[in-house]
């Protein structure tokens, strides 16, 4: 396939929206109703509900009615929307998803794997992808992305390293690959796919932050979609990029490897039976947006994203992330839509640029998220000259404010990050156990410093970007304990353990099968490339 409005289906049918018309139709009926929800269509609803959702949204606020169709068994309606959107993305099915992309991932999982196969993970998996292995009882075997020691964050899985992982366990039923990451990275997909397909095995594809690569013509030297790489399943999130509410996310499945009852039944498995209306209408909503405005829109955020980058690289003590850092055997191209900038130059931390871009009166600019040394910036199809300009003044006055700062000494070289004595991200731990078993083992609580060489039993992570820095089943170490230290120190916030201060960590007990320190000699070793 090749990128371009050309190649949507159903050009007339891609500008109806059939579900939010469903509901249409059934507030314009004006049946009484004497049915969930218990507002009534807006009847009862306090004050502060009716200021936060229009009436009319409220009137049409319900569900299960015979015009609005069957999230779990769709024929009209949701069956339109998700035929529609199939056809938009060149995908042979479809699945409208209310959890998020974490719903999507998890039935991705659950839908394509049982219990005991091996899936072949990137250690920069979102903390998503744990809880699908978790609930399809698989066994991840973690392959090392590289990783960008300029900028201190996770790049893409080089083909390389999948095909030494393909040839090191053959018996994996599949891959699930990150792509692009939240930084905006792709890795060479292509010639992954091919090795999998080779191998007999599936691509899974968490396409979280790529739903809208479909909108890129060839020229723009965007990464294309997922599934114009040959992916089999892919999960989006519609709502991180696209005009669909919080939640509203798609899995895309394509070819005859996919079993599309085995997805349906997995998805109607771990989502409600009780669907909102107003979030499902928002999904083919925001894909009717797609259809007729998407590439035109997503031109212009393009060109604005390439202004905000140049920009800011002008700007002494700052470094963004360009196509040439991503020139790697792990990282084939940028979404230039995601704008990471390195701010060390300036002396300070990435949490410390996202309070100071949020709280200054003058600025009140809100970043996507930062890390140690980076904040990163989306530029979407909402953006317009007047919000990039702002930023650009926000991050010339963040500069100067440094450069006037006494005893502050603003780095272009590239030495910056190091200089501060921010540590690299750590080695992959050995996996001691399989995270369902580790999940499901009784635990007990250890002080972090002494956890070192104990099988951890809950996830770390810093969140965003949600990648675990420590799962069920990893062997702690203390490279980990010294990484998760260090960005608590800058101001990270950690997300997973039931302890967020981390003064103290779920282990295996030392009555489990793996929990004892040292233990593990039944346990596969090295279940990572």
């Amino acid at each position: 396939m090749t990128n371009g409005a050309a190649r949507f289906q159903d050009g007339d049918a891609q500008r109806h929206a059939p579900i939010a018309e469903a509901m249409r139709a059934y507030s314009e009926d004006g049946a009484l109703a004497f049915h969930t929800p218990g507002h009534k269509q807006g009847l009862g609803a306090h004050a502060l509900l009716r200021s936060l959702v229009t009436e009319e949204g409220l009137r049409e606020e319900v569900s299960l009615m015979e015009e609005l169709d069957d999230l779990h068994e769709p024929t009209m309606c949701i069956a339109e929307a998700e035929r529609l959107a199939s056809g938009l993305y060149g995908a042979d099915r479809a699945y409208l998803m209310v959890n998020g992309t974490t719903g999507a991932i998890h039935a991705m999982l659950v839908g394509t794997l049982a219990p005991g196969d091996v899936v072949l993970v990137p250690r920069n998996a979102h903390r998503s992808v744990i809880g699908g292995i978790v609930l399809a009882g698989a066994k991840p075997v973690w392959m090392a992305p590289e990783a960008s020691e300029r900028f201190g964050i996770p790049m893409g899985v080089a083909p390389e390293t999948v095909r030494q992982a393909v040839c090191k366990h053959p018996e994996a039923k599949a891959a699930l690959l990150v792509y692009p990451t939240y930084y905006g990275v792709a890795t060479d997909l292509v010639a992954i796919a091919e090795i999998l397909h080779d191998a007999g095995m599936l691509l899974l594809v968490d396409e979280a932050h790529g739903p809208h690569l479909r909108f890129f013509d060839e020229t723009s030297g965007q990464p294309k979609q997922a599934l114009d790489c040959g992916a089999d399943a892919v999960a989006q999130s519609t709502h991180k990029l696209l005009g669909a509410m919080t939640q509203g996310s798609l899995l895309l499945t394509q070819g005859a490897r996919i079993i599309g009852e085995r997805i349906r039944a997995a998805a109607s498995l771990l989502q409600t039976t009780s669907p909102n209306q107003l979030l499902m209408a928002s999904i083919d909503i925001a894909r009717m947006q797609m259809a007729t405005e998407g590439r035109a829109r997503w031109t212009e955020a393009l060109r604005l994203a390439d202004k905000l980058r140049a920009a800011a690289s002008e700007l002494p003590g700052l470094r963004c992330l360009g196509a040439d850092d991503c020139r790697t055997p792990g990282a084939s191209g940028l979404d230039r839509t995601k704008v990471t900038v390195d701010v060390t130059g300036l002396g300070m931390t990435g949490p410390e640029a996202e309070a100071w871009l949020r709280h200054n009166e003058v600025c009140k600019i809100q970043c996507e998220l930062s890390d140690a040394r980076n904040v990163l910036f989306l530029v979407t199809y909402a953006d317009t000259e007047e919000t990039i300009g702002k930023l650009i003044r926000a991050l010339q006055a963040l500069v100067e404010e440094r450069k006037n700062r006494a005893g502050v000494q603003v780095a272009d070289g590239s030495s910056a990050a190091a200089a501060a004595g921010l540590p690299p991200l750590p080695p992959v731990p050995e996996t001691a156990a399989d995270p369902r078993t580790a999940f499901f083992a009784p635990k007990e609580r250890v002080t972090f410093e002494t956890a070192a060489g104990r099988i951890a039993a809950e996830q770390v992570m810093f969140y965003p970007p949600g990648i675990p820095i420590l799962v069920p089943g990893d062997r702690v170490t203390e490279d980990a304990i010294h990484y998760i230290r260090a960005m608590q120190a800058v101001g990270r916030k950690v997300v997973g353990p039931e302890d967020a201060s981390l003064q103290t960590l779920l282990v295996l007990g030392k009555a489990s099968p793996f929990g004892g320190e040292g233990s593990g000699a039944s346990c596969e070793k090295g279940r990572q490339v």
